[in-house]
């Protein structure tokens, strides 16, 4: 068994992903924690590849992106010393096969090029991917491969808790599934109401200003963890991509490898 390693390293979560050629055959979800050693991080993957019925020796590489700056020394230690691989550490310099219209492409996430690649390869037309996690990114992709630029907005699960905590009686709330109606008849129905539906017209108000400035019809793109619970409740037609991070991740490692 020869299996690729990627690794999505977000605010909230470290996601990763176990490929067999293009295949995607697992993917594991792990609290981000900015204080990781390099021996906690080695032990969880070291246990993952195992849970995939794999050892270090199967491994062909191992490839990730990280918003997670404090994390990047611990993560090349980890993959180095457990994993015995050197980490392919995705940055705006890296090979992308797309070209960066930033002012200054440096600026740019990691995550936010890596999705850019993976939908340039799936659809080669233009584009916007939404990606909804502890911030939420629309970013614009052009007919010829030209990484345009987007938005950043705070994600729905922290505009919940920054209401928590700067006000002294709203309570925090969770979203398992959508809120049924708007007129919410109790604080926590009002509160999930608001960030809710609040959210959705957010969304849509963006998308519809990037598709006008970017004259063009885009094909629209949702990943992320909460592209599951938002993406079916927006009324543009948008295809839900969970795993689409980790997929540009393996795209990326094979252009360059």
């Amino acid at each position: 068994m020869s299996l690729l390693l990627a690794i999505d390293v977000g605010n909230t979560h470290l996601t990763v992903g176990a490929f067999q050629e293009k295949a995607l055959l697992h993917t594991w979800r792990l609290q981000t924690n900015r204080h990781y050693t390099a021996d906690e991080l080695g032990l969880q993957l070291l246990s993952l590849v195992s849970h995939a019925g794999a050892s270090p020796a199967d491994l062909v590489g191992v490839v990730a992106a990280s918003v997670v700056p404090p994390l990047d020394g611990a993560l090349e230690e980890a993959v180095t010393t457990y994993l015995h691989h050197s980490l392919f550490l995705v940055t705006s310099k890296t090979k992308l096969g797309i070209t960066n219209r930033y002012k200054n492409p440096l600026e740019v996430g990691a995550d936010r090029l890596v999705n850019a690649v993976a939908v340039r390869s799936f659809y080669k037309e233009a584009a916007i991917v939404v990606d909804f996690g502890t911030a939420t990114t629309l970013d614009c992709l052009s007919a010829k491969g030209e990484y345009l630029g987007g938005a950043i907005c705070p994600g729905l699960e922290i505009a919940a808790e920054g209401l928590a905590t700067h006000t002294a009686k709203l309570p925090r709330v969770t979203f398992q599934e959508a809120p049924t109606r708007a007129l919410g008849k109790t604080t926590i129905e009002s509160l999930q109401s608001g960030l809710f539906w609040g959210y959705i017209g957010l969304v849509e108000g963006l998308l519809n200003r990037l598709t006008k400035e970017m004259s063009t019809k885009p094909r629209l793109i949702a990943t992320g963890g909460l592209s599951s619970l938002i993406g079916p409740h927006l009324k543009h037609k948008i295809r839900i991509m969970p795993d689409l991070t980790l997929e540009g991740l393996r795209l990326i490692w094979e252009l360059n490898r």
